[in-house]
């Protein structure tokens, strides 16, 4: 008796003239040691170049270019025709591990009580070389309530699932933390598991790095409509932000008193509705701890270091 076939992976790239990076993450798909692969690449109409990546590999993937409203409604488009049993969404800059694909659905096939699958991933620079890890954490509802701890493109979506709680396109930055929000909320499994997966580019040009106040300000956005309430450890980093214009990441935020003082204001105006339990978390043990000791915050969220 035949085999069945494995599972169909769909996945798309989100582009926009990123053919610096393009040819990479595409040859990490494409060199994957899974044997049924969809891969579909939206581009919005890139005038750099990546139409020439894209011709190169024309026989081995899908592509449409054209305008569109950014990379979540590109990724949005590309996922609506995606026929898959798993999906996912991999960034132009971003690239794939080798075996990502086959362990992703491995752990899918003996677990499918899973609805996303995520592994561990790496920071890496514009020329490919490893910066350190990316801070993923095993999963926890309450604690994605303040850290977007999933690396994106470590993370794999049984589709029926996905199908059940879409990308919303008009959410134009911290996309894939609204959809983990959501589905969280839902009740959808999340499982993480220990092997690395996939690798997370940081470079100037990234819009988490060159767009940071708006990342700020859209990730604050979806904290206030999803829980009610903003962290203060996302206050902090803002208004550090917004007094030193320090990206946080290259480089790293220097804490000072008049940056922590400046956070009262801040905070009350993002989380008027609980002014209290912001006044808590300023005034409390933790906060104390976070003026004496300093934070850091990583480009998914805000998160302690040291």
């Amino acid at each position: 008796m035949k085999s069945p076939a494995p599972p169909l992976v769909s996945i798309v790239t989100p582009c926009f003239n990123m053919a610096q990076y393009l040819p990479e993450t595409i040859d990490s798909v494409l060199s994957q040691d899974y044997p049924n692969i969809e891969y579909i690449v939206v581009d919005g109409g890139s005038t750099d170049g990546t139409l020439g990546v894209l011709g190169r590999y024309k026989d081995r993937l899908s592509y449409t270019s054209g305008p569109d409203r950014g990379p979540s409604d590109a990724a949005c488009q590309g996922l609506r025709r995606a026929r898959g049993d798993i999906v996912t969404w991999l960034n132009a800059d971003d690239s794939f591990l080798p075996g990502a694909v086959r362990t992703a659905v491995e752990y899918m096939q003996e677990h499918p009580e899973a609805d996303v699958v995520y592994g561990e991933g790496w920071w890496i620079d514009e020329h490919g070389a490893v910066i350190e890890r990316y801070p993923t954490l095993r999963f926890d509802a309450k604690v994605l309530e303040r850290d977007c701890f999933i690396c994106q493109p470590a993370a794999f979506i049984r589709a029926s699932s996905y199908r059940s709680c879409e990308l919303d396109p008009n959410v134009e930055r911290s996309f894939d933390y609204d959809l983990w929000i959501r589905m969280a909320k839902a009740g959808f499994r999340f499982e993480s598991i220990p092997q690395y997966l996939a690798n997370s580019r940081m470079h100037r040009g990234a819009k988490t790095i060159y767009e940071r106040r708006e990342v700020f300000q859209a990730s604050m956005r979806l904290l206030q409509r999803h829980y009610g309430y903003v962290p203060l450890t996302w206050i902090v980093g803002y208004t550090a932000y917004r007094m030193d214009r320090r990206d946080q990441f290259f480089e790293p935020i220097q804490y000072s008193p008049a940056k922590y003082l400046a956070s009262l204001p801040v905070g009350l105006v993002y989380n008027w509705r609980k002014p209290f339990r912001f006044f808590g978390e300023w005034f409390g043990k933790g906060a104390r701890e976070l003026a004496r000791r300093g934070v850091a915050f990583s480009v998914a969220g805000p998160r302690q270091r040291g």
